[in-house]
């Protein structure tokens, strides 16, 4: 690759199906890596934006986030949840999918909030869910499960967090690097949103995950990808129940255009 063939910006996002619709037109030009591996290379600035984490955000203060794009849902996500064989009061220990820090704290704040402290312990390898008693799993790996033979009963985060706060739930934003001049990038991004949700049909009628009518559901109605003012009450709502139960310290969210 000459330089001319160089991106001029190295933007990181994640290969989950919900993420498809942000980054239309520049796949090329994209680093795709877990949501966790992305925040690595943020924090070594390997990479000028990425799809992190709210959380990422919220706990690191280094990033602007980019207004007008998340990934959120209003009520039920089905692609962030834990899955349990026992009730969750009895519930001592929880096995974590590594790869997010939102859905981690996310359910962190849910059950303190139901006065449930369990342990927390990482899950490599999310197709080995089904063995604990208790896990997190979120992304593909989580659609997966939930599709498949299981003996749990299944904790939707999203609906969850609904019915405490009445709130939306931001799940990942686009984490800017700060101190290099990005309006350039801002506008790509933005641009990319734009055309995915012009060309959403066709994404949900030729992507191979799943099926049409499940991509159709989830793409279409599940998740959204707008931040606007709902969205950032409740991130603000987050980041009080991050510091009420000690998750902390947090820092207020600087939102960019």
């Amino acid at each position: 690759m000459n330089s001319a063939d160089t991106p001029k910006f190295r933007i990181g996002s994640v290969q989950y199906l919900n993420a498809v619709p942000l980054t239309r037109g520049i796949e090329s030009e994209v680093v795709f890596a877990t949501p966790a591996r992305l925040a690595e290379m943020l924090r070594r600035d390997e990479l000028d934006a990425a799809l992190v984490s709210t959380a990422e955000v919220l706990l690191t203060d280094r990033y602007d986030i980019l207004d007008g794009i998340a990934i959120a849902s209003l009520g039920e996500v089905y692609s962030v949840l834990l899955a349990h064989r026992r009730p969750l009061e009895s519930i001592t220990e929880v096995f974590c999918h590594t790869a997010s820090l939102s859905g981690l704290n996310l359910l962190k704040v849910l059950l303190a909030e139901r006065g449930l402290k369990p342990e927390f312990k990482p899950l490599p390898d999310p197709s080995k869910a089904a063995e604990h008693d208790a896990v997190l799993i979120i992304g593909d790996p989580a659609i997966d499960f939930q599709r498949a033979p299981h003996e749990h009963e299944i904790f939707d985060l999203g609906t969850a967090w609904y019915e405490l706060t009445n709130l939306p739930f931001v799940y990942a934003v686009w984490a800017l690097r700060r101190g290099i001049e990005n309006k350039e990038l801002c506008r790509n991004l933005r641009e990319a949103k734009k055309f995915g949700l012009e060309t959403l049909n066709y994404v949900i009628e030729t992507r191979e995950e799943y099926d049409e009518d499940f991509r159709r559901d989830y793409l279409g109605w599940q998740v959204h990808y707008h931040l606007a003012e709902d969205e950032k009450r409740g991130i603000a709502k987050f980041c009080e129940l991050l510091r009420k139960h000690g998750l902390g310290p947090v820092y207020e969210p600087k939102f960019v255009s």
